[in-house]
């Protein structure tokens, strides 16, 4: 369970205050899949830094009942001087998760090869990015923070991503943010519309792709 309480938060903008949610209160519960849908700037980004535990609110809480995902993904806490598999094997000890399990998939699943055991600053983005993908997927979380993750690497790679992401989501939920509606209806059995402020949840995915295309038309936005 997922629980927004009087959620605020909001950046000044010269003389005033751009709300990114203002007096959220929102309930999601447990193994639902939910595409977080909005405008760009709209915010997004910005509650599931909150979601995560990476930004605070101004005002208002969050309660998560279970365990939730750093963004599927996220390379930026990779330290550069350590390899691949140093990386993977030190998210696993500050994760309590089995490191040798973790490292056996990470190392099969990213297929970075001989990478794997190089520095992750000699890597590319996409390097990276499979590794991050690896790593994020290998752990298995009550909830997942997605965003484009199975855009990463060749249309192979891509595959056997999204295949995976179904595969966990068979036993979790996940809150999953994409410019890509398929991608999102295909994922998504529910969704929330972020809008001036407001969250607004809808029981089918569709629905909400629908709310969000028709705000996306609307010429009044501030």
């Amino acid at each position: 369970m997922l629980h927004l309480e009087n959620l605020t938060k909001a950046y000044r903008t010269g003389r005033s205050l751009k709300y990114i949610v203002k007096d959220a209160n929102l309930d999601i519960p447990n193994r639902r899949s939910v595409a977080l849908l909005g405008r760009n700037g709209a915010g997004k980004s910005t509650l599931l830094g909150m979601i995560a535990g990476s930004l605070k609110p101004d005002m208002g809480r969050i309660r998560i009942h279970g365990s939730i995902s750093w963004p599927v993904g996220f390379s930026g806490s990779f330290h550069g001087a350590l390899t691949g598999a140093q990386n993977t094997r030190f998210v696993a000890r500050v994760y309590g998760v089995d490191t040798d399990e973790l490292y056996k998939f990470t190392e099969d699943f990213c297929e970075l090869g001989e990478h794997f055991h190089m520095p992750v600053r000699t890597y590319s983005s996409g390097m990276k990015a499979r590794l991050a993908f690896a790593v994020s997927v290998g752990i298995d979380f009550d909830t997942y923070i997605i965003d484009e993750v199975t855009s990463v690497g060749d249309a192979s790679f891509r595959q056997k991503s999204s295949a995976l992401m179904h595969d966990r989501l068979r036993g979790s939920g996940a809150i999953v943010v994409s410019h890509n509606m398929r991608m999102l209806t295909d994922l998504c059995d529910c969704g929330v519309v972020l809008e001036h402020g407001t969250l607004t949840f809808f029981e089918d995915v569709k629905e909400a792709v629908e709310r969000h295309e028709f705000n996306m038309k609307a010429r009044d936005y501030r």
